[in-house]
């Protein structure tokens, strides 16, 4: 069975406050987690943020066999208790806590994966790794290019094992469609497109303020963001759009597709970018970041366009998502479900569509699994570095449009050119918390 992120964003919203309900895990999952392992093989995992994609993430770790999930952790109690139930249901016992210090405190965990809203990243993965765990991190991995910054620091002072939430790099037909890019055959490539058109994603209604939930540690939830009244238009799947706490479409899709333009284009960093967008679709919905927006990025050799929609299904090439590599002989286009090459006249033949064959989330826990057990840290399909690149490139997009100007990018001391886009680089961290130091 094939897991979606889609399916589990869903999956998610529908578990019963405080009840315990009868185990939904596949039986595969569970003939696995169940399987005997010897206790020098086990690795002990810890999870921090099970609402969503946390959930689907945990899934499929635990397709592993030597896979052990000790420790449930969240701040909305209702959450943590129902996932807490799904799994004894299923026999597996786990420890829950509502702070994330109280399991790193916990020597025998081995590894925390952690899938919270972005404006949390930062501070438990550089404290993970520095309290001796491997993480396993959502992407994006920081909300800010100068929270990138510090967790690749953390990386290379604690020597841990860190891999991004960017699971597309361990699909096959993702890998097939790089090769096809880079072996010459689409001719020069002068513009490449990538986009996220996406019409399940609807319109968030105004809703007043109002008191936390019971059982949801809002002061914890909060964390280094500014305090502000409770609302649940910012809560659980809903703080993508705010900027308190991520960056809207760019750096949720974004980094998945763009990542992709920089490992088939073989670059780094864009040298400027420009956007043009706003709330134009829903323009007095809750919605802070862009519904629709298009941004234009230089690469030395080639121009990368980003477009984004929200509530519109009909993206370019008739797909919702998607990379489309354009060169003088064809293009090619890719997405989750495959790739194909339409040629340009007679330049050179097209290529049908390559469908996926893959799960590419089962294959991306099995890497890291694999890495921390083998310590080869070359062998991690998307390295602390590799998240750092690709969600750098997407904040300088979005410091664009804050700004409305062409922001210039200098890789050298990783920076803009101008005090104003530099002033959007490290952000205020509130309630005591502060910015790591490396």
């Amino acid at each position: 069975m094939r897991y979606t992120r889609r399916k589990f964003l869903q999956s998610g919203s529908t578990l019963a406050a405080g009840t315990a309900a009868i185990s939904v895990l596949p039986k595969e999952l569970l003939g696995m987690h169940n399987r005997q392992v010897a206790p020098s093989d086990q690795v002990r995992i810890a999870a921090v943020g099970i609402h969503g994609q946390g959930w689907a993430d945990l899934h499929s770790l635990m397709k592993l066999p030597e896979v052990r999930v000790t420790t449930l952790c969240d701040v909305d109690e209702n959450v943590l208790s129902g996932r807490a139930a799904e799994l004894s249901a299923a026999g597996i016992k786990v420890k829950t806590c509502t702070d994330y210090r109280k399991l790193l405190e916990d020597k025998s965990i081995d590894a925390v994966l952690i899938a919270t809203p972005d404006h949390w990243h930062c501070l438990i993965m550089t404290e993970a790794c520095e309290a001796g765990k491997d993480v396993y991190c959502e992407k994006p991995l920081g909300r800010t290019i100068a929270e990138c910054r510090v967790m690749e620091k953390a990386q290379q002072q604690y020597h841990r094992v860190v891999q991004i939430g960017q699971w597309q790099r361990s699909q096959k037909h993702f890998a097939d469609a790089v090769r096809f890019v880079q072996s010459g055959k689409l001719g020069r490539i002068r513009l490449v497109k990538a986009w996220a058109y996406q019409g399940w994603m609807k319109s968030i209604p105004i809703r007043p303020d109002s008191a936390a939930p019971p059982g949801v540690h809002y002061g914890l939830w909060l964390g280094p963001s500014p305090t502000r009244a409770f609302n649940p238009n910012r809560f659980h799947f809903n703080f993508r759009w705010f900027y308190d706490y991520a960056g809207g479409l760019m750096t949720d899709w974004g980094v998945h597709l763009i990542d992709y333009v920089l490992l088939g284009m073989n670059v780094d960093f864009a040298s400027a970018a420009s956007a043009a967008g706003g709330k134009l679709g829903y323009p007095d919905d809750a919605e802070q970041w862009p519904d629709t927006m298009a941004t234009l990025y230089d690469f030395p050799h080639f121009k990368l366009i980003w477009e984004q929609a929200v509530g519109i299904n009909g993206g370019p090439y008739g797909r919702d998502h998607g990379i489309a590599y354009i060169g003088n002989n064809g293009t090619l286009v890719l997405d989750r479900g495959g790739w194909e090459v339409i040629p340009e006249g007679k330049q050179m033949e097209g290529i049908p569509h390559q469908p996926s064959t893959d799960n590419g989330m089962d294959l991306h826990a099995a890497n890291f699994i694999s890495v921390v057990k083998s310590r080869r840290m070359e062998d991690l399909h998307a390295p602390v570095r590799a998240g750092g690149l690709v969600a750098m490139n997407c904040h300088m997009g979005n410091i664009a449009h804050l700004t409305r100007e062409t922001v210039h990018w200098n890789a050298e001391h990783t920076q803009f050119t101008d005090p104003q886009s530099n002033r959007l680089i490290t952000p205020d961290y509130h309630n005591h918390y502060q910015l790591p130091k490396f």
